[in-house]
């Protein structure tokens, strides 16, 4: 697929014709779009063919059940393994505890590594259905979850979707979930830059009152790490998700003993902070490792609120004020 085409599929309407589509090419919104004989060579023809034509019928129901949500937050990354859902669940932890007592959900868009249900405690809660839709599982009264965790009748069974089902499933989690009136919607992403994403960022874009408000960009220090996140930044920028800024996670570990600070994932290229500036980015902060997050993920517990001298608590409320701060936020 060209990158013209992958824009424009990302705002849910196909140009008639593509930029790089040949001479006499059918137009995208034909019946013979993918299938004629002027398409063959274009590298738009298999999404030509399989795309369903004219506008998706089920965004009208998923604006109005999104115009109720706030703020709506990406967490995102491009590499596995870097602390999405953690970044994800003490964002969510961390919103939900705050003074004011706003009230949050969390949508866990991972479709086939969901960790959400483990690290808010919820493993072996159910999904309860009413007239008005799926009922979220609530962590406490202003912290609701969705996840396919809740729908498997075992934790360790495999989803093995294609790309249309995990397209459905995220539909039904905006379109049939009974959100409520929520502060903010944090939604945790799988690795990478596919179905999933490109399901959220259509859905959620143009929703009202504010679409999607931005994404934050989670990495770990090492290159490996950054190499995958600058497809991030790419794929945002192409699908016009606002960047709130990059979190630099697991950067550093001071021993709790002695203090020392040690580098496990060394920044052989600036790390985090360095391609924020080299993106014109915003760096949100670096959380440092501590190795009772991972106890407390495992446990189903808030490590902000057990831990809060912690430097790792320190930097996530502060991600978290800023967050708020760029989203408008004016509450205290």
């Amino acid at each position: 697929m060209s990158a013209a085409m992958t824009e424009t599929l990302i705002g849910n309407a196909l140009p008639l014709v593509p930029e790089d589509a040949p001479a006499h090419c059918p137009g995208t919104d034909s019946d013979q779009a993918g299938k004629a004989d002027a398409c063959a060579g274009c590298p738009n023809q298999q999404i030509c063919a399989t795309t369903p034509k004219g506008p998706d019928p089920d965004l009208p129901f998923i604006r109005e059940r999104m115009a109720t949500v706030q703020h709506k937050v990406l967490v995102l990354s491009g590499k596995g393994g870097v602390g999405k859902s953690t970044i994800s669940s003490q964002l969510a932890w961390a919103l939900s505890s705050h003074d004011d007592e706003p009230q949050i959900g969390l949508m866990d868009i991972d479709i086939t590594g969901p960790s959400i249900p483990r690290i808010l405690g919820l493993m072996g809660s159910e999904i309860h259905t009413s007239s008005s839709g799926w009922s979220p599982v609530y962590v406490n009264d202003n912290l609701g979850v969705m996840s396919i965790g809740f729908l498997l009748p075992n934790p360790d069974d495999a989803v093995i979707w294609r790309g249309p089902k995990k397209n459905g499933l995220i539909k039904q989690f905006l379109r049939d979930v009974e959100w409520g009136e929520l502060d903010y919607l944090v939604v945790d992403t799988p690795p990478g830059t596919s179905d999933e994403h490109l399901s959220v960022a259509q859905y959620l874009r143009e929703s009202p009152p504010n679409g999607i408000d931005g994404a934050v960009l989670v990495t770990t220090p090492q290159e490996v790490a950054l190499l995958d996140v600058r497809k991030e930044v790419d794929f945002c920028r192409k699908a016009g998700v606002p960047i709130l800024g990059v979190v630099e996670n697991m950067s550093g570990f001071v021993c709790g003993k002695c203090g020392t600070e040690s580098q496990v994932f060394r920044a052989t290229t600036g790390g985090g902070r360095q391609l924020a500036a080299d993106l014109g980015l915003r760096f949100l902060g670096a959380v440092p490792l501590d190795p009772r997050i991972g106890k407390a993920c495992d446990s189903g517990e808030s490590f902000v609120d057990l831990h809060p001298e912690s430097p790792a608590t320190v930097a996530l409320l502060d991600i978290v004020r800023q967050v708020r701060e760029l989203c408008g936020d004016s509450a205290p």
